[in-house]
């Protein structure tokens, strides 16, 4: 599929492509033949329907009963294990939660408040605050985000950028894209480091840290942009660092499969690309509904302060009337 990108990028055709987390299932349709009934997309406003047809958000009720905090704090600690024995130094632990709503999936999506979304064939729908790569006339630039907190909290701009462990995260993530960004592009530099951002979050605002890191592609990259795709996947700011090695670890932790969730989907235009990580996933199982989250984990990572911040990326990106989230017993009981 990758080398399917590489012919339509040398042909001009514009393209959506998704990609699944482990690159075995990707998907490459050219924008003409993108058939609305079964995927809508919408990637920093340009959508494939009419965005004036959603209305206002729903009343709806959602509820969420993630894994145990015994099964979680036996992964938290396997990657521990692993980081005092230096075979990775930042990995992102997910897990999947079931949730329960009466909202649809397409509801989810023409409601939900994310430059990135997307709607696939009834099977998953994505609202992703976090862009992968954009390539504008030869300029490749990635956003890592890593640190989030409550815009509500006092102080919480000082306090999230002062956070020790956090900041270790994110300059961790950094060096990692900058090393992956060196694969595929020259000149490449920080040009804006840990700015602060703000993501809906349901009911309430968070503030995002990221850093923005830019490269120069060479001639031509139109003819290999599906190259320059895989070459950066899986996205280091869902796996961690060292990549191949935290990959080998995540799997053995986690001990389900990520599917489509932390991959990655975009659109090529004929010239330039924009993309999101998949992150703020919901897929269906059988009748059920299931939202994968997770956060990035260092050597000075609380397992409780993770746990709560996997399960408080369970969430919904807009408010309805009457809308509630119910917390579960293994939340009530890690909170107290």
């Amino acid at each position: 599929m990758f080398d399917t990108m590489n012919r339509l990028g040398a042909d001009g055709i514009p393209f959506l492509f998704i990609v699944d987390f482990d690159c075995l299932r990707p998907i490459v349709i050219p924008l003409d033949d993108v058939d609305p009934g079964r995927i809508l997309y919408s990637v920093n406003g340009r959508c494939n329907y009419k965005p004036e047809l959603s209305g206002e958000p729903p009343a709806y009720a959602f509820s969420r009963r993630p894994v145990s905090y015994e099964r979680y704090r036996a992964a938290f600690d396997m990657v521990q294990s692993e980081m005092r024995a230096g075979n990775t130094f930042l990995l992102n632990l997910t897990f999947p939660t079931e949730v329960e709503t009466n909202l649809t999936l397409a509801e989810i999506f023409r409601h939900a408040k994310a430059p990135y979304r997307l709607l696939f064939d009834d099977r998953f729908t994505v609202f992703s605050p976090e862009c992968f790569v954009r390539i504008e006339n030869g300029i490749i630039r990635s956003f890592p985000m890593k640190g989030t907190i409550d815009r509500s909290l006092p102080d919480a701009r000082n306090t999230i950028l002062n956070d020790e462990k956090e900041a270790a995260e994110h300059i961790t993530i950094v060096d990692l894209i900058r090393n992956d960004l060196s694969r595929v592009a020259s000149d490449v530099r920080v040009e804006r480091y840990r700015y602060i951002g703000e993501v809906h979050a349901g009911d309430k605002v968070i503030l995002q840290v990221s850093t923005e890191i830019a490269g120069t592609l060479g001639g031509g990259y139109c003819r290999r942009i599906g190259d320059i795709l895989r070459a950066l996947l899986p996205a280091g700011s869902v796996t961690g660092a060292p990549k191949p090695k935290t990959v080998e670890i995540i799997k053995r932790a986690e001990g389900y499969e990520r599917g489509y969730y932390t991959g990655v989907f975009g659109i090529f235009d004929g010239r330039n690309l924009d993309s999101a990580v998949m992150i703020r996933f919901i897929e269906r199982d059988g009748d059920k509904m299931i939202f994968k989250s997770g956060g990035g984990v260092t050597i000075y990572s609380l397992p409780e302060a993770e746990y709560r911040e996997m399960t408080e990326k369970v969430y919904v990106p807009f408010s309805g009337i009457g809308s509630v989230v119910q917390r579960s017993s293994a939340e009530r009981g890690i909170s107290s």
